[in-house]
Protein backbone atom coordinates (compact mmCIF):
# COMPACT_ATOMS: atom_id res chain seq x y z
CA UNK A 1 0.00 0.00 0.00
CA UNK A 2 1.54 3.32 -1.08
CA UNK A 3 1.48 6.64 0.77
CA UNK A 4 -1.47 8.02 -1.20
CA UNK A 5 -3.55 4.91 -0.42
CA UNK A 6 -2.78 5.23 3.30
CA UNK A 7 -3.73 8.92 3.31
CA UNK A 8 -6.91 8.03 1.41
CA UNK A 9 -7.83 5.45 4.07
CA UNK A 10 -7.21 7.93 6.90
CA UNK A 11 -9.29 10.54 5.10
CA UNK A 12 -12.17 8.11 4.64
CA UNK A 13 -12.06 7.17 8.34
CA UNK A 14 -12.36 10.86 9.23
CA UNK A 15 -15.32 11.05 6.83
CA UNK A 16 -16.94 8.10 8.63
CA UNK A 17 -16.61 9.79 12.04
CA UNK A 18 -17.91 13.13 10.77
CA UNK A 19 -20.90 11.42 9.13
CA UNK A 20 -21.53 9.37 12.27
CA UNK A 21 -21.77 12.59 14.27
CA UNK A 22 -23.99 13.93 11.50
CA UNK A 23 -26.84 11.64 12.59
CA UNK A 24 -26.86 13.40 15.96
CA UNK A 25 -26.62 16.86 14.36
CA UNK A 26 -29.46 16.02 11.94
CA UNK A 27 -31.73 14.97 14.79
CA UNK A 28 -31.05 18.31 16.49
CA UNK A 29 -31.46 20.32 13.27
CA UNK A 30 -34.88 18.77 12.65
CA UNK A 31 -36.08 20.68 15.71
CA UNK A 32 -35.70 23.98 13.85
CA UNK A 33 -36.14 23.10 10.16
CA UNK A 34 -38.13 20.57 8.16
CA UNK A 35 -36.13 17.97 6.18
CA UNK A 36 -35.96 19.68 2.76
CA UNK A 37 -35.22 23.15 4.12
CA UNK A 38 -32.55 21.56 6.30
CA UNK A 39 -31.06 19.92 3.20
CA UNK A 40 -31.30 23.21 1.29
CA UNK A 41 -29.34 25.01 4.01
CA UNK A 42 -26.65 22.34 4.42
CA UNK A 43 -26.00 21.91 0.69
CA UNK A 44 -26.19 25.65 -0.04
CA UNK A 45 -23.61 26.44 2.64
CA UNK A 46 -21.23 23.89 1.13
CA UNK A 47 -21.93 24.93 -2.47
CA UNK A 48 -21.28 28.65 -1.95
CA UNK A 49 -18.20 28.10 0.21
CA UNK A 50 -16.70 25.89 -2.50
CA UNK A 51 -17.56 28.45 -5.17
CA UNK A 52 -15.59 31.05 -3.18
CA UNK A 53 -12.56 28.82 -2.56
CA UNK A 54 -12.35 27.02 -5.91
CA UNK A 55 -13.80 29.60 -8.34
CA UNK A 56 -10.74 29.48 -10.63
CA UNK A 57 -10.93 25.71 -10.99
CA UNK A 58 -14.70 25.80 -11.52
CA UNK A 59 -14.32 28.24 -14.44
CA UNK A 60 -12.41 25.50 -16.28
CA UNK A 61 -15.21 22.94 -15.90
CA UNK A 62 -16.59 21.52 -19.14
CA UNK A 63 -20.25 20.76 -19.81
CA UNK A 64 -19.45 17.07 -19.39
CA UNK A 65 -17.88 17.74 -15.97
CA UNK A 66 -20.98 19.64 -14.90
CA UNK A 67 -23.29 16.86 -16.10
CA UNK A 68 -21.24 14.25 -14.19
CA UNK A 69 -21.60 16.32 -11.02
CA UNK A 70 -25.34 16.71 -11.59
CA UNK A 71 -25.81 12.95 -11.94
CA UNK A 72 -24.02 12.32 -8.63
CA UNK A 73 -26.03 15.16 -7.09
CA UNK A 74 -29.34 13.50 -8.02
CA UNK A 75 -28.30 10.29 -6.22
CA UNK A 76 -27.13 12.40 -3.28
CA UNK A 77 -30.42 14.31 -3.11
CA UNK A 78 -32.61 11.19 -3.17
CA UNK A 79 -30.44 9.44 -0.56
CA UNK A 80 -30.48 12.39 1.83
CA UNK A 81 -34.17 13.07 1.24
CA UNK A 82 -35.05 9.52 2.25
CA UNK A 83 -32.62 9.63 5.19
CA UNK A 84 -33.65 13.03 6.56
CA UNK A 85 -37.39 12.45 6.27
CA UNK A 86 -36.92 8.96 7.71
CA UNK A 87 -35.05 10.31 10.73
CA UNK A 88 -38.28 11.92 11.91
CA UNK A 89 -39.76 8.45 12.42
CA UNK A 90 -36.83 6.40 13.74
CA UNK A 91 -33.87 6.81 16.10
CA UNK A 92 -30.49 8.20 15.02
CA UNK A 93 -28.60 5.12 16.23
CA UNK A 94 -30.93 2.69 14.47
CA UNK A 95 -30.77 4.71 11.27
CA UNK A 96 -26.97 4.74 11.38
CA UNK A 97 -26.82 0.95 11.04
CA UNK A 98 -29.62 0.70 8.49
CA UNK A 99 -27.84 3.30 6.36
CA UNK A 100 -24.65 1.23 6.62
CA UNK A 101 -26.29 -1.57 4.63
CA UNK A 102 -25.41 0.43 1.49
CA UNK A 103 -22.03 -1.31 1.58
CA UNK A 104 -23.66 -4.69 1.02
CA UNK A 105 -25.64 -3.29 -1.93
CA UNK A 106 -22.58 -1.95 -3.80
CA UNK A 107 -21.38 -5.33 -5.24
CA UNK A 108 -24.87 -6.03 -6.59
CA UNK A 109 -24.93 -2.66 -8.35
CA UNK A 110 -21.59 -3.55 -9.92
CA UNK A 111 -23.21 -6.80 -11.05
CA UNK A 112 -25.80 -4.77 -12.96
CA UNK A 113 -23.15 -2.49 -14.49
CA UNK A 114 -20.38 -4.99 -15.27
CA UNK A 115 -22.31 -8.30 -15.49
CA UNK A 116 -19.83 -9.69 -12.94
CA UNK A 117 -21.76 -11.84 -10.48
CA UNK A 118 -21.14 -11.21 -6.76
CA UNK A 119 -19.02 -13.87 -5.06
CA UNK A 120 -20.06 -16.13 -2.18
CA UNK A 121 -18.92 -13.53 0.35
CA UNK A 122 -21.24 -10.87 -1.10
CA UNK A 123 -24.14 -13.31 -1.25
CA UNK A 124 -23.52 -14.49 2.34
CA UNK A 125 -23.26 -10.93 3.58
CA UNK A 126 -26.58 -10.08 1.91
CA UNK A 127 -28.29 -12.92 3.79
CA UNK A 128 -26.69 -11.83 7.09
CA UNK A 129 -27.69 -8.24 6.40
CA UNK A 130 -31.35 -9.25 6.02
CA UNK A 131 -31.17 -11.21 9.30
CA UNK A 132 -29.55 -8.21 11.01
CA UNK A 133 -32.28 -5.87 9.77
CA UNK A 134 -34.88 -8.33 11.05
CA UNK A 135 -33.28 -8.35 14.52
CA UNK A 136 -32.87 -4.57 14.52
CA UNK A 137 -36.56 -4.08 13.76
CA UNK A 138 -37.90 -6.86 16.02
CA UNK A 139 -40.58 -5.69 18.46
CA UNK A 140 -42.63 -7.94 20.73
CA UNK A 141 -41.68 -11.02 18.71
CA UNK A 142 -42.69 -9.45 15.37
CA UNK A 143 -40.57 -7.77 12.70
CA UNK A 144 -41.72 -4.15 12.53
CA UNK A 145 -40.21 -1.91 9.87
CA UNK A 146 -41.71 1.51 10.49
CA UNK A 147 -41.92 4.29 7.90
CA UNK A 148 -38.59 5.75 9.01
CA UNK A 149 -36.84 2.38 8.74
CA UNK A 150 -38.27 1.84 5.24
CA UNK A 151 -37.10 5.25 4.04
CA UNK A 152 -33.68 4.60 5.54
CA UNK A 153 -33.36 1.39 3.50
CA UNK A 154 -34.28 3.40 0.37
CA UNK A 155 -31.60 5.86 1.46
CA UNK A 156 -29.06 3.01 1.72
CA UNK A 157 -29.82 1.95 -1.86
CA UNK A 158 -29.20 5.44 -3.23
CA UNK A 159 -26.08 5.96 -1.13
CA UNK A 160 -24.78 2.77 -2.75
CA UNK A 161 -25.60 4.31 -6.13
CA UNK A 162 -23.75 7.44 -5.02
CA UNK A 163 -20.64 5.48 -3.99
CA UNK A 164 -20.54 3.63 -7.31
CA UNK A 165 -21.13 6.78 -9.36
CA UNK A 166 -18.42 8.72 -7.47
CA UNK A 167 -15.95 5.89 -8.13
CA UNK A 168 -16.89 5.94 -11.82
CA UNK A 169 -16.83 9.70 -12.41
CA UNK A 170 -13.71 10.58 -10.38
CA UNK A 171 -11.75 8.72 -13.06
CA UNK A 172 -13.07 11.20 -15.62
CA UNK A 173 -13.61 14.49 -13.75
CA UNK A 174 -11.71 16.53 -11.15
CA UNK A 175 -13.17 15.51 -7.75
CA UNK A 176 -13.43 19.14 -6.64
CA UNK A 177 -15.56 20.03 -9.67
CA UNK A 178 -17.70 16.94 -9.03
CA UNK A 179 -18.20 17.97 -5.42
CA UNK A 180 -19.23 21.53 -6.28
CA UNK A 181 -21.86 20.58 -8.82
CA UNK A 182 -23.27 17.67 -6.84
CA UNK A 183 -23.84 20.09 -3.94
CA UNK A 184 -25.38 22.67 -6.28
CA UNK A 185 -27.83 20.21 -7.82
CA UNK A 186 -28.72 18.71 -4.42
CA UNK A 187 -29.33 22.21 -2.97
CA UNK A 188 -31.52 23.22 -5.92
CA UNK A 189 -33.61 20.04 -5.82
CA UNK A 190 -34.00 20.39 -2.04
CA UNK A 191 -35.13 24.02 -2.34
CA UNK A 192 -37.68 23.27 -5.08
CA UNK A 193 -39.12 20.42 -3.00
CA UNK A 194 -39.18 22.52 0.19
CA UNK A 195 -41.13 25.35 -1.47
CA UNK A 196 -43.97 23.01 -2.38
CA UNK A 197 -44.12 20.82 0.71
CA UNK A 198 -42.75 22.62 3.79
CA UNK A 199 -43.23 25.83 5.79
CA UNK A 200 -40.33 28.26 6.00
CA UNK A 201 -38.29 27.72 9.23
CA UNK A 202 -39.31 30.22 11.90
CA UNK A 203 -38.20 29.14 15.39
CA UNK A 204 -34.43 29.04 14.95
CA UNK A 205 -32.44 28.24 18.13
CA UNK A 206 -28.70 28.52 18.73
CA UNK A 207 -28.44 24.70 19.06
CA UNK A 208 -30.24 24.37 15.76
CA UNK A 209 -27.94 26.87 14.05
CA UNK A 210 -24.86 25.05 15.37
CA UNK A 211 -26.27 21.74 14.11
CA UNK A 212 -27.03 23.22 10.67
CA UNK A 213 -23.57 24.77 10.53
CA UNK A 214 -21.97 21.42 11.37
CA UNK A 215 -24.03 19.66 8.70
CA UNK A 216 -23.20 22.26 6.06
CA UNK A 217 -19.48 22.68 6.74
CA UNK A 218 -18.25 19.41 8.24
CA UNK A 219 -20.78 16.73 7.38
CA UNK A 220 -21.23 17.96 3.81
CA UNK A 221 -18.45 20.23 2.51
CA UNK A 222 -15.40 18.71 4.21
CA UNK A 223 -16.65 15.11 4.33
CA UNK A 224 -17.75 14.82 0.69
CA UNK A 225 -14.70 16.69 -0.58
CA UNK A 226 -12.46 14.27 1.32
CA UNK A 227 -14.48 11.31 0.03
CA UNK A 228 -14.28 12.37 -3.62
CA UNK A 229 -10.54 13.11 -3.39
CA UNK A 230 -9.78 9.91 -1.45
CA UNK A 231 -11.75 7.67 -3.82
CA UNK A 232 -9.43 8.77 -6.61
CA UNK A 233 -6.71 6.72 -4.86
CA UNK A 234 -8.71 3.67 -3.75
CA UNK A 235 -11.48 1.40 -5.01
CA UNK A 236 -15.19 1.97 -4.38
CA UNK A 237 -15.49 -1.26 -2.39
CA UNK A 238 -12.45 -0.38 -0.26
CA UNK A 239 -13.92 3.07 0.37
CA UNK A 240 -17.24 1.49 1.32
CA UNK A 241 -15.79 -0.77 4.04
CA UNK A 242 -13.94 2.12 5.71
CA UNK A 243 -16.94 4.43 5.55
CA UNK A 244 -19.15 1.67 6.97
CA UNK A 245 -17.69 2.50 10.40
CA UNK A 246 -19.95 5.55 10.17
CA UNK A 247 -22.72 3.33 11.56
CA UNK A 248 -20.64 2.46 14.63
CA UNK A 249 -19.73 6.09 15.29
CA UNK A 250 -23.33 7.18 14.73
CA UNK A 251 -24.79 4.64 17.14
CA UNK A 252 -22.23 5.30 19.87
CA UNK A 253 -22.65 9.07 19.63
CA UNK A 254 -26.46 8.79 19.62
CA UNK A 255 -26.29 6.83 22.88
CA UNK A 256 -23.80 9.25 24.44
CA UNK A 257 -25.29 12.55 23.28
CA UNK A 258 -28.98 11.79 22.62
CA UNK A 259 -29.32 9.19 25.41
CA UNK A 260 -30.93 6.72 23.00
CA UNK A 261 -31.51 3.23 24.36
CA UNK A 262 -30.63 0.04 22.46
CA UNK A 263 -32.42 -3.20 23.31
CA UNK A 264 -30.58 -6.53 23.25
CA UNK A 265 -32.25 -7.44 19.95
CA UNK A 266 -31.14 -4.14 18.44
CA UNK A 267 -27.56 -4.68 19.61
CA UNK A 268 -27.54 -8.20 18.10
CA UNK A 269 -29.02 -6.83 14.87
CA UNK A 270 -26.36 -4.09 14.69
CA UNK A 271 -23.58 -6.63 15.24
CA UNK A 272 -24.95 -8.92 12.51
CA UNK A 273 -25.25 -6.02 10.05
CA UNK A 274 -21.71 -4.89 10.85
CA UNK A 275 -20.47 -8.47 10.37
CA UNK A 276 -22.21 -8.61 6.99
CA UNK A 277 -20.46 -5.40 5.97
CA UNK A 278 -17.06 -6.74 7.05
CA UNK A 279 -17.57 -10.03 5.17
CA UNK A 280 -18.77 -8.26 2.03
CA UNK A 281 -15.81 -5.96 1.73
CA UNK A 282 -12.87 -7.83 3.27
CA UNK A 283 -13.75 -11.35 2.02
CA UNK A 284 -12.37 -12.37 5.44
CA UNK A 285 -8.89 -11.89 4.01
CA UNK A 286 -7.66 -10.76 7.45
CA UNK A 287 -8.10 -14.28 8.86
CA UNK A 288 -4.89 -16.39 9.08
CA UNK A 289 -6.62 -19.29 7.28
CA UNK A 290 -7.14 -17.06 4.21
CA UNK A 291 -3.53 -15.86 4.04
CA UNK A 292 -0.96 -17.52 1.87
Amino acid sequence: MNKKSILADISLLIVAFVWGAGFVASKEALNVAKPFYMMTIRFSISFFLMIIVFHKKIKKASLKDIMNGLIIGIFLFIAFAAQTVGLQYTSAGKQAFLTGTNVVIVPFLYWILTKKRPDMYSLSSAVLCVIGIAMLTLQDGNIYINFGDFLTLICALFFACHIVSVGYFTERTDPIILTVFQFGSAALLSFITAIFFEPVPANITMRGLIALGYLGIFSTLIAFLLQNMAQKHTSSTHAAIIMSTESVFGSLLSMLLLKEVFTLNMVIGCLIIFLSIIISETKLSFLPINKK
